[in-house]
């Protein structure tokens, strides 16, 4: 019996895509926010937190754009049906990991805001994980 009900996914891949699809673009709306603070706004933080984040380099800020925005169009070709989802799910999975690089290898994130740094990246890793194993998952069952 066939996975596929008409010649379409179940309601399922749906459902989930549009989950990631939502995730990531939070993280694109996070993205932006952080890119557009303005120099007072990052004053405000307190010193600490303004110098690591005036300190942050620009390949690290790359890294963060490219797995926003690579998560983003990865999930609306997750929702199309599209094989090129799988690739640009790595791609932003490269991104985070490029971004976290600086944060958490090269510099000391955690010194600047505690153990609660570690919290969200350990999340987006997991979820990168995830949407990466679904895609592959359905890549031959679904996908066009």
């Amino acid at each position: 019996m066939s996975d596929q009900l008409n010649g379409r996914p179940p309601a399922s891949y749906y459902i989930i895509a549009g989950v990631f699809l939502v995730w990531n673009i939070i993280g694109l709306l996070f993205y932006y926010q952080q890119m557009t603070l303005t120099p007072e706004a990052i004053a405000s933080m307190g010193p600490e937190i303004a110098a690591f984040m005036e300190a942050t380099p620009v390949w690290a800020n790359a890294g963060y754009a490219i797995a926003v925005n690579a998560g983003v169009v990865a999930s609306i070709l997750l929702l199309l049906r599209n094989s090129w989802a799988l690739y640009l799910y790595v791609l932003s999975f490269l991104g985070v990991l490029i971004q976290d690089l600086d944060a958490f290898v090269l510099r000391d994130v955690a010194g600047v805001f505690g153990n609660f740094a570690y919290y969200l990246p350990s999340i987006v890793i997991i979820i990168c994980i995830a949407e990466i194993w679904y895609t592959r998952s359905v890549a031959n069952r679904y996908q066009r």
